[in-house]
This record gives structure tokens, sequence and C-alpha cells, in this order.
């Protein structure tokens, strides 16, 4: 059976495999929303931690003139949503439109529901960090954003080789300075850049995932002994690539292989033993997809 939805670019036909994920990620982004609203009215918001973007903006403006948190960030998202539809098209702008609201919505639903967690301005910090960073990265996964520079890290991250907790430490430091200024106080500058460090770490680990594998190229005039090794040792497949030096014009193998975290040392050990002269690079892998890794799913999302 089939479902047909009329959209912006008309008429667009779901099945149900389709339909179901579509509200997968309207599910997720919503909860994302949800989360990163309750990090500010229980965490941040009453410890005057402006940690970057347009919240940080909107509790600055509340604490200087008493406007509504909630409607200057749905104010000031009105222009970076016009632009990620621009450049991510109906299907993003939606979703952002989405969060962007749902956000505003519930920063004044929740800031009259609940109360402060905490008044220890650096448990807001962390907690608030760790919590609105989980919030965020469930609407990056589900293909949303929670509006604000969010868009603009997202929009950054495509173009650049930022990941998106790195733009948006980019962009809400600049925030951050700005808060330091109005409020005078260097102490609170340091607590909102704590919670966007913790927030920004979070959000990398809830998209692309843990650092729990390891990409090793391995250069030896050996490659063969050590490749028949790693396979009959640790279980591992390996990918012989053509590589030339060009100093010495000399062909020569290049081993690619991907190993876990708690195989490093094990790997270190077998090259050297092969070939003390071998050239190694070890470097981190945030996510692995494929056989003796996480699987793809249809949608694309890995489990």
């Amino acid at each position: 059976m089939a479902w047909v939805v009329r959209g912006d670019t008309g008429m667009k036909l779901f099945d149900k495999a389709e339909l179901r994920r579509e509200l997968t990620d309207y599910l997720g982004v919503l909860l994302g929303v949800n989360l990163t609203a309750l990090a500010l009215v229980w965490f941040l918001i009453p410890n005057k931690i402006a940690a970057g973007g347009v919240s940080g903006l909107a509790t600055v403006l509340y604490y200087l003139w008493h406007w509504p948190v909630g409607h200057v960030i749905i104010l000031i998202n009105i222009p970076l949503f016009l632009a990620g539809l621009v450049i991510y098209g109906t299907g993003f702008g939606f979703r952002t439109f989405l969060g962007s609201v749902v956000l505003s919505l519930a920063v004044e639903y929740w800031g009259k529901m609940v109360h402060p967690l905490t008044l220890d301005p650096l448990l807001a910090a962390l907690s608030g960090g760790v919590l609105s960073g989980l919030g965020v990265g469930l609407a990056f996964r589900f293909r949303g954003t929670t509006g604000g520079t969010d868009i603009a890290a997202k929009i950054l991250s495509r173009f650049t080789t930022l990941t998106a907790g790195q733009a948006l430490l980019v962009l809400d430091g600049i925030v951050i300075a700005l808060a330091g200024l109005v409020f005078n106080s260097v102490e609170l500058m340091l607590y909102a850049l704590i919670a966007v460090v913790v927030s920004g770490k979070t959000i990398d680990v809830v998209v692309e995932g843990f650092n729990y594998a390891k990409a090793a190229l391995i250069i030896s005039s050996r490659s063969e002994k050590i490749a028949a090794r790693i396979l009959a040792e640790l279980g591992r497949g390996v990918t012989g690539l053509a590589g030339r030096g060009l100093y010495s014009g000399e062909a020569r193998e290049v081993l690619l292989c991907i190993i876990g975290r708690m195989e490093e040392t094990r790997l270190k050990q077998l090259v050297k033993e092969e070939d003390p002269h071998a050239f190694l690079i070890i470097s981190d892998v945030h996510e692995v997809l494929g056989e003796g890794f996480k699987e793809i799913k249809e949608d694309g999302k890995s489990r």
C-alpha cells in the first residue's frame, strides 16, 4: 500500500517503509528539540550561562530587557531558516522550521512547567552541555536541526572539513565572548565555554558514533607476510593498494586495514616482528560500516 503526500514540489508517493522513516525522522527531531529546551530551562538560563547560539543571545536579552527567550529564538531563526531552505531544499526547510518553532514553544512551555535542577554554575554547564548536545545531535541525526546556529553549523560543516560540533564551537565562541562582555563576568564566560565544548563533543558522539575503530596504513617490503598474519591472527580484512615512492621511484604495496581499538597494540607488535623498518600510520575512525562492523540499514542509517 502506498500513501500520497502533497508537498511544496507537488505530489509525492510514499510506501509504508518510506512513510515510517519520515515519521521516525520527525519524531527524532521533536525529541531532540525538547531535550534542548529542557537543557535551557533546567540548567543554562537560570545560571546565566549563554552557551552560544541563538539561545545564548536570547539568554542575554532576557536578562537585559526581560524579552522572552522563546520569542527571541523564533525571531532570530527566521533568516537562518530561509538560508537553510535555499541550500538544503524543502525537506530540510520543513524540518528546520519544525525544529525552530517547537524549540521556541518548548522553551516557553517547559519554563512554566519545571524548575531549575541546580544553581551551581559548574554542574549546570556540564549537565546542560551534555543534554543540549544530545538534543542537537539527535536532531542532526534525523536530518533536521533545532534552529539557530545549528543551521549555520550544518551549512558550514557541509562546505568545510569541520564536523558539526567543531563548526558550532567556532560560531558559539563569538556569542560567548559577547555574553562575557555584556554580563561583565569572566567566570560566566568560562562556564559557557565549558558547556559549549561538552555540547560539541556530545553532538559528535551522537552524529558520528564513538571512536571505537582504527584505520592502519602499512608500507613494507614484506607486505604479503604482514597481510597474511593480520588475516590469520586478527581476523581482519586487508586491502592492498598500489603505491610508489616518489623519491626512490620504487613501487610498493600499501596495506589498508580497519581494526578495533583493542587490537592496535597487537597490530603494532605483529608489524614490528615481520618488518622493524615498516612505515605504519594509525588514525582514529569515527564510524565504520560494513562486514565486521556496523551494518548499513536500508534508510542509510547505521545500526
